[in-house]
């Protein structure tokens, strides 16, 4: 719907494109939320937000074969989605082969596996990829998916420059929450600032980073820890950035964030509130950015996993679109909603659409994208909005004082903290000071009708089969010395990204060139 259309309720009553204290007062009685899409945006990052055009729906999806994933990303565009979004089996995220024996019985579980440029080019056959923005839940071998994504693109004709998308790329909050990771963190960063120059010179509407609070909501912190962690992650990134010699501008404006969509609906409409206005003040006044579109905080939000119940799965539906809500309400730019039944395994094809029509009837059945920013000056939500935001600020601190996230990693603070909030919340479930419907309370006997992903046992086979055929037929001698030439890259300073291209594209696998960089950076082991 065009932005300048008359919007009304149900009822006849004339809606407004956003409301101010004056349109209930006469007078502005706080001006210092702002105005959407203006500092320090508090209200949204965008003028109209909604009014032009709904969030990108994103539904996650990864699994088994290129092929299969290809298929289910065909079903969910002929269903309106308007986004993509991939998840990789293990082995791709911990750069390992499929046929290598720590990949053995993990291969296409979680995710989809992708050992080559052959197998991207099946996983992309027939997408639009000059149109389409792909997200790809991806950390330690981000930079080969990436190079990989990019390899596909112009096999197809299509500009570097024409490519949207994400890689997630935050290997500090796989330390701390997820546990993915391959390098020691001081090299990781150098290859996150290598992804982020990279993209500046060849594939600039790319988001280099996508700076995960998920992942840290998922290991069981609180709503405060989930945007201070964050936060003091993202500084890290931008300071080593800084360091490296690039330009706060430079990268600035390609910075996003990922959030965790939870169970505690007014929190979470503060955090998203709170996060954006920490992050303006974060990149004017201690990075000095110039370019407004490097001080505002793009996001995506995905519903939270952790809060799925294998118990009554159905009842998921309804918590999923309560999150969905409030991410909607809290300004994000995409969103992907659960599978009712992903406490169970992946998520089936009904799972999935249904999880799609969620947020579909929250965009256009709800009203919500009518007005701007609807909850703006609400006591509760401004109150709360307030009180995470100078909790956050406090941890902030805290770790500023230990030298910054990496030091804090290395020290265990933000695991011990997390630990702690993960023990508290799980205590007062068993107590049954958190009521969860179906598990502490309400409950019935188990229901053996939910249909579950299956899993092809065959589907390994064939995926080393596949593999182990290219080898046979590329041209060895040139991979080789293209493994050669990144592995000498890895020993100096120049930027890894391009030798790693070529190697790509002359067949090299995943597996073989991290473990190039294995051999050179080494694999991080934790203190405790």
């Amino acid at each position: 719907m065009a932005e300048g259309t008359k919007r009304q309720t149900g009822s006849g009553i004339e809606i407004n494109p956003v409301y101010s204290a004056s349109d209930l007062f006469g007078f502005d009685a706080d001006e210092s939320l702002g105005a959407p899409g203006k500092p320090p945006y508090t209200r949204g990052i965008y003028e109209s937000m909604y009014r032009t055009r709904p969030w990108t729906m994103r539904q996650y999806s990864g699994f088994g074969t290129a092929e299969e994933t290809n298929k289910r990303f065909h079903f969910l565009l002929g269903a309106g989605q308007t986004g993509l979004s991939c998840a990789f089996d293990l082995p791709t995220q911990m750069g390992y082969d499929s046929d290598h024996p720590r990949a053995q019985g993990e291969v296409g579980k979680v995710g989809v596996a992708i050992d080559s440029l052959e197998d991207m080019e099946l996983l992309l056959a027939g997408l639009p990829l000059d149109t389409v923005t792909t997200s790809m839940t991806i950390n330690s071998t981000a930079a080969v998916l990436l190079l990989l994504y990019e390899l596909v693109a112009e096999k197809q004709g299509v500009s570097p420059k024409d490519l949207g998308g994400t890689i997630q790329n935050d290997l500090l909050k796989e330390y701390v929450a997820r546990g993915t990771y391959i390098y020691p963190p001081r090299e990781s960063m150098r290859i996150i600032t290598d992804i982020f120059s990279y993209c500046h010179e060849n594939i600039p509407q790319w988001n280099t980073i996508s700076i995960s609070g998920y992942h840290i909501r998922e290991a069981g912190s609180t709503a405060v820890q989930e945007v201070a962690f964050t936060l003091s992650n993202a500084i890290a990134y931008v300071q080593a950035a800084v360091d490296a010699g690039l330009g706060i501008d430079d990268f600035g404006p390609r910075l996003s964030f990922f959030w965790n969509g939870h169970n505690d609906f007014f929190e979470e409409v503060a955090k998203f509130r709170a996060a954006r206005r920490m992050w303006y003040r974060i990149m004017t006044e201690r990075f000095g950015a110039q370019d407004e579109k490097s001080k505002v905080l793009r996001f995506h939000t995905q519903t939270a996993g952790s809060m799925l119940t294998a118990q009554q799965p159905e009842n998921n539906v309804v918590r999923v679109a309560l999150q969905a809500l409030s991410a909607a309400l809290g300004g994000t730019q995409s969103l992907h909603t659960n599978g009712f039944d992903e406490a169970l395994g992946l998520p089936t094809e009904k799972a999935a659409k249904i999880a799609l029509r969620t947020q579909q009837i929250v965009a256009y059945e709800t009203g919500i994208t009518d007005t701007v920013d609807p909850l703006a000056g609400s006591y509760f939500v401004e109150s709360l909005t307030n009180a995470v935001e100078a909790d956050a600020w406090k941890y902030i601190e805290r770790i500023d004082a230990m030298g910054g996230s990496v030091s804090a990693i290395e020290a265990g603070f933000m695991q011990d903290e997390i630990e702690r909030a993960a023990f508290d919340w799980a205590k007062a479930v068993d107590d049954g000071e958190k009521v969860i419907v179906g598990v502490n309370r309400y409950e019935e006997a188990d229901d053996e009708d939910t249909e579950v992903f299956p899993i092809d046992p065959e589907l390994e086979r064939g995926q080393v089969t596949r593999l182990q055929a290219l080898r046979a037929r590329r041209d060895q001698p040139l991979v080789d010395a293209s493994l050669d030439s990144l592995r000498k890259a890895a020993q100096g300073t120049e930027n890894l990204l391009p030798s790693m291209k070529v190697a790509l594209r002359a067949h090299a696998t995943l597996g073989e060139v991290s473990d190039v960089l294995r051999g050179v950076f080494g694999v991080y082991q934790p203190a405790r």
